[in-house]
């Protein structure tokens, strides 16, 4: 039986856009579907990412956080730098490279999990590497939770540069996706991105409407 795991593989699908007349009435049907507190912006292009993995990868100082910077808010993950060092790292130096500037939350499901960092923007991409760190066996992805994702024949904490954010109570999966830390301040922002979810879309988390991830900031503890 398929677990809810499955929710979190990179996405091979082809979504048709539904085009419009450009009309007042769109207009209005667009500023509708848009969550409270966002703004209207247009879905960037895909970006051009290969890195190469570095020789040696050095996780943060311990108490860093991640300001991630949004069209709906701000919101900050404390990254778990000491049972994750590897991912945390690996993270870190791709938020130096501005890997995740100027990308989208691709896959938005209501009460599960809003997921970003592709590149490629519509969740077939990646930062160019992988690390792998299986998370402790005790992990649970609850509320809040950020983890990094991956697709179901990759190992269990292999991770490139998508990430998700938990946000029903407890997304019900199993102990096989690399964590990365945790909403520490700005939830309400990530239940806002929520709201910007279609429940129609099922599986696929297509979103009403584009909620852009406009940079990543480090910031030491």
């Amino acid at each position: 039986m398929r677990s809810r795991a499955a929710l979190l593989s990179f996405l091979f699908v082809a979504v048709g856009l539904i085009g419009g007349c450009g009309d007042g009435d769109g207009e209005e049907e667009t500023q509708a579907q848009l969550p409270e507190g966002c703004e209207q912006v247009e879905k960037p292009a895909p970006k051009d990412v290969e890195l190469k993995r570095p020789k040696r990868l050095r996780p943060p100082p311990s108490g860093s956080v991640a300001v991630v910077e949004t069209s709906c808010g701000s919101f900050e993950i404390a990254l778990e730098t000491k049972d994750s060092a590897k991912t945390t790292a690996s993270f870190a130096y791709q938020v130096e490279q501005a890997v995740y500037n100027g990308t989208v939350f691709h896959r938005i499901v209501p009460d599960f999990v809003i997921q970003g960092g592709d590149p490629n923007g519509d969740g077939t991409g990646g930062a160019g590497y992988f690390v792998d760190e299986p998370p402790p066996p005790s992990v649970e992805y609850t509320r809040g939770t950020v983890a990094m994702a991956k697709t179901e024949v990759e190992p269990p904490g292999r991770s490139g540069s998508q990430f998700f954010v938990v946000v029903a109570a407890d997304a019900g999966l199993p102990a096989n996706f690399a964590l990365l830390g945790e909403v520490s301040s700005g939830r309400g922002v990530t239940e806002r991105i929520a709201e910007a979810g279609d429940p129609a879309a099922g599986q696929t988390g297509e979103p009403r409407v584009p909620v852009v991830i406009e940079r990543i900031v480090l910031e030491p503890g």
